[in-house]
C-alpha cells in the first residue's frame, strides 16, 4: 500500500462583501488536499488550506506551483504510513495553511476519511460548541440587521468588527445592543483589526469599556510590543491578541512574546498560525501563564471549518464561545453536515459530506 496526495482548488464566493478594517473580500480561494491509499480510493483524508490575503504568510502567487511539488515529494517518497507528526519534514513553517491542512488530512485518514478528526462529544454528535454571533463591517444599516438577527437568533455572545465606520457610530451600535440586552444577557466582545493608532488606542479603549465588553482584538496593528504592552498593562478592556501571533513559530519566541505582552487572552487561528500541533502549543503557553484563549475560523470553507472545530472540541472548552461562525458565508460552500441552532454548532452523528474537487 502506498499513500497517494493530490490537490484541488475551489474559489469560494462570499454571500456578501465580507468587510474588515484592511478592505472587503468577495472571493476567497481554497485549495484541498486529498489523502488516499492505492487499494482504498474511496477512503479519502482532506484537509483545507485556505490562506487570507493581507494575513496569511503562505498567500502567494506560487501556491499552485508549491502544491504540485508538495504532492511530487510525497508521492515520490512511497508513503506505507503517514501522520501528522510528519508534516514538518515536508513543509517549512512559512506555509502554515499547508501545514493545516495536510496534518488534517493525514487525522482524517487515519479515521476511515469520514471528516472525523478526534472522538469527542462534538464529533459524536452529543453536545453542541457555543460560538459567538460574528457581526461583519458594514454600514450602519447592514450592521444593526446583523445585530437584530443574531439575538433572535438566540446568541449569548455577539463580537462586532469595528474600525471601517466613524469611531462614534459604532459607539452608538453598541448602546443599542446593551439598550436591549444587558451584559448579564449578552457578552459584547469587539475586533479591531489593528484599526487603532498609537494616538488614539488609549482613549477608544475608554470609551469602549462603558460598555462592559469582554474583550477586544488587537486594537493595535502588530509590530509594536511597547505600545501593545503598556495597553495589556493599561486597558480598561481585556485585550486578545491576534494578528500579533502570526509567523511567530519559534517556541522561545512564542514564550517571550507573552510574556512582554501579557495579555489577557490570545486567539488562535489554526490557518495562520501553523495547524493543530502548532495551535496546541501557543494552549500550553498560555495555559503555563494563566493567560484565556479561544479558537477561531479564519474563513475556510467548512472542511477547515471542521477542522478548526474538532480540534476545539478535543481542547475542551467547555461553555466558552468560540469563533467557529464563518461557516454560513459562501453560497459555494463545501456541503456538510454542521449547523449552528441558538448560538451552538452541531455536527450531527451520520452526517454526509460533499467531496470538494
Amino acid at each position: 500500500m502506498a499513500l497517494h496526495l493530490r490537490y484541488t482548488r475551489r474559489a469560494l464566493q462570499f454571500n456578501f462583501p465580507a468587510r474588515t478594517s484592511r478592505g472587503a473580500l468577495s472571493e476567497h480561494v481554497a485549495w484541498y488536499l486529498h489523502l488516499t491509499d492505492e487499494h482504498q480510493p474511496q477512503r479519502q483524508g482532506i484537509g483545507e488550506a485556505a490562506p487570507l490575503a493581507g494575513l496569511s504568510p503562505d498567500y502567494r502567487p506560487d501556491m499552485e506551483t508549491y502544491l504540485a511539488e508538495l504532492c511530487r515529494r510525497f508521492n515520490a517518497a512511497g508513503y506505507q504510513v503517514f501522520s501528522p507528526a510528519d508534516v514538518p519534514t515536508l513543509i517549512g513553517p512559512e506555509w502554515p495553511a499547508v501545514r493545516f491542512a495536510l496534518e488534517t488530512a493525514a487525522l482524517d485518514w487515519q479515521q476511515g476519511g469520514r471528516r472525523i478528526l478526534f472522538d469527542t462529544a462534538f464529533s459524536r454528535g452529543e453536545a453542541g460548541l457555543p460560538i459567538n454571533g460574528l457581526i461583519w463591517m458594514g454600514d450602519a444599516a447592514f450592521m444593526r440587521e446583523q445585530i437584530r438577527r443574531k439575538l433572535a437568533e438566540g446568541y449569548s455572545c455577539l463580537k462586532l468588527k469595528i474600525g471601517s465606520l466613524d469611531f462614534a457610530t459604532e459607539l452608538e451600535l453598541l448602546t443599542e445592543i446593551r439598550a436591549v440586552a444587558s451584559p448579564a444577557e449578552l457578552t459584547l466582545r469587539v475586533d479591531a483589526n489593528g484599526a487603532f493608532t498609537p494616538e488614539n488606542a488609549a482613549q477608544r479603549l475608554e470609551q469602549l469599556a462603558r460598555f462592559s465588553l469582554h474583550s477586544i482584538e488587537q486594537p493595535v496593528q502588530p509590530g509594536q510590543p511597547a505600545l501593545m504592552a503598556t495597553l495589556c498593562q493599561t486597558s480598561p478592556v481585556s485585550i486578545a491578541l491576534d494578528e500579533e501571533l502570526i509567523g511567530i513559530t519559534d517556541p522561545q519566541a512564542q514564550a517571550q512574546l507573552l510574556d512582554t505582552l501579557q495579555p489577557a487572552y490570545i486567539i488562535l487561528k489554526p490557518t495562520l498560525l501553523g495547524g493543530i500541533a502548532a495551535t496546541r502549543r501557543w494552549v500550553s503557553l498560555a495555559r503555563e501563564r494563566g493567560i484565556g484563549w479561544w479558537l477561531t475560523s479564519a474563513l475556510e470553507s467548512n472542511i477547515g471549518l471542521n477542522a478548526v472545530s474538532q480540534l476545539t472540541a478535543e481542547l475542551q472548552v467547555g461553555d466558552f464561545p468560540q469563533g467557529l461562525g464563518t461557516g454560513l458565508l459562501y453560497h459555494n460552500n463545501v456541503a456538510s453536515p454542521l449547523y449552528i441552532r441558538h448560538g451552538y454548532l452541531h455536527y450531527p452523528a451520520g452526517g454526509t459530506w460533499e467531496t470538494p474537487g
